[in-house]
């Protein structure tokens, strides 16, 4: 099945900061993915798609929700909501911003790196990129992100990542 309608509602672990997400049965999680794929693209109340993950709790699947998205959608525990799922067939499991898409193309070395990278460090290299509107500044974090790596030889320290992203941000 490609897609996957259901009323979704906003509930909370009490256990971590991560806490607040939609639950998903475990017949529509099954339909989603398989031992190696549970990234999904959602829609929540008409507007998306978002890249997310089916997790597992002890008890249930689920989604997790972020600040910014209940924000953004007016999301609460009272009310329940339309939620659209469909099996996320992206290679990264997250939409390349097309600067970093290029530098990529252009840098052999650096993309060897990149593809090194377990997919969830993959992730979060385009999304520091991908958070940043203006398309110089996505270009410069790109930049960034392989020259560093390129330096470390593909081990991604974070910290040291943040200097050169600063670095780059004041050229």
């Amino acid at each position: 099945m490609n897609q996957l309608e259901f009323p979704g509602r906003l509930e909370r672990f009490d256990f971590n900061h991560w806490s607040y997400h939609i639950p998903v049965s475990d017949e529509n999680a099954s339909q989603m993915m398989d031992e190696k794929h549970r990234r999904v693209l959602v829609w929540i109340k008409n507007s998306g798609p978002y890249h997310m993950a089916l997790m597992k709790s002890k008890d249930y699947w689920y989604l997790l929700v972020n600040q910014e998205l209940r924000t953004k959608l007016n999301l609460d525990h009272e009310k329940s909501f339309a939620v659209r799922i469909e099996r996320d067939h992206s290679e990264f499991g997250h939409e390349v911003p097309e600067e970093l898409a290029v530098l990529l193309d252009q840098d052999e070395e650096g993309n060897g790196f990149f593809r090194k990278l377990t997919p969830g460090k993959q992730r979060s290299l385009i999304y520091i990129v991908t958070t940043v509107k203006n398309p110089d500044s996505r270009m410069r974090k790109s930049l960034a992100i392989l020259h560093h790596l390129k330096l470390a030889k593909g081990k991604l320290d974070f910290k040291q990542l943040n200097i050169w992203i600063k670095h780059y941000n004041n050229l």
